[in-house]
């Protein structure tokens, strides 16, 4: 089984590249569609892009395998809601590529008379569950990281040399409380937001690997929304998604420290 997992390890990078280029074509396919180019140069593009699409499924025929090896790492991780997420969502993307796999032998003739919309459709449904999985992974990580760093501000920053009365401060800052001003409210949450977005800042741009990897999935979630008729955004925003995600995820193979772990 671990052989297997390195030997399928090896071709991802190339599905990756594939993928980066079938994306290229879908918005290429749009701009010139926009653009008024020839029907000629539009169908040869969109076939182009077909062949990729076929290319990638028959690079990840046997994924499933190493989505339930990951599946199966992930079911003894220490913290609940980070094994939950990603326990069912290695579990939601075997079954995808199951399903891709299935298509891929349709496609090819390997299965006749096979309903493509069907598994299509049911393929983008696990791809779109495992998706959010990681993203409520990613939220999650990022609350953690926020409140540590709020944390260490919160003892490191110097105590005021100007006490004042906290009794007075906490009554008037009381929303219950009939002598607090209503204009204090406005400024208080205005500060708070400016709080809370310079920490959220700081978290990312001092972790490259869950910043890219929550927008790697943010770029990705459109694509099966999109499929599912759930939020249709057309073929240009698509294409310039997975075409973005691709190379994030290109890079993370590139320099494996900026993958998100565990």
């Amino acid at each position: 089984m671990d052989s297997w997992v390195r030997f399928n390890s090896q071709s991802q990078a190339k599905e990756r590249v594939i993928r980066a280029a079938q994306y290229a074509c879908t918005l290429l396919g749009y701009t010139l569609q926009k653009g008024g180019a020839g029907a000629e140069l539009h169908r040869t593009v969109s076939q182009l892009e077909a062949h990729m699409s076929l290319t990638r499924k028959l690079l990840r025929l046997g994924n499933s395998v190493e989505a339930l090896e990951a599946a199966k790492r992930a079911i003894h991780l220490s913290d609940g809601v980070l094994r939950l997420c990603l326990t069912v969502s290695h579990l939601n993307r075997a079954m995808y590529f199951a399903c891709d796999n299935v298509l891929w032998a349709g496609k090819t003739g390997i299965i006749s008379k096979l309903d493509q919309h069907k598994w299509s459709q049911r393929s983008f449904r696990y791809y779109l569950f495992a998706l959010i999985l990681n993203l409520t992974r990613d939220v999650y990580e990022l609350r953690l990281l926020m409140e540590c760093e709020a944390r260490y501000r919160a003892t490191k920053s110097p105590p005021s040399p100007y006490p004042s009365n906290s009794s007075e401060d906490d009554h008037l800052s009381s929303p219950s409380s009939p002598t607090a001003p209503a204009t204090l409210a406005f400024p208080v949450l205005s500060a708070w937001v400016r709080r809370q977005l310079h920490l959220l800042v700081t978290v990312l741009y001092s972790n490259p690997p869950l910043l890219l990897d929550l927008l790697k999935n943010s770029c990705d979630i459109f694509i099966p929304l999109d499929r599912l008729g759930i939020y249709p955004t057309g073929s240009g925003f698509v294409g310039a998604c997975g075409l973005t995600s691709s190379v994030l995820s290109i890079i993370t193979m590139v320099h494996p420290w900026l993958k998100l772990k565990p």
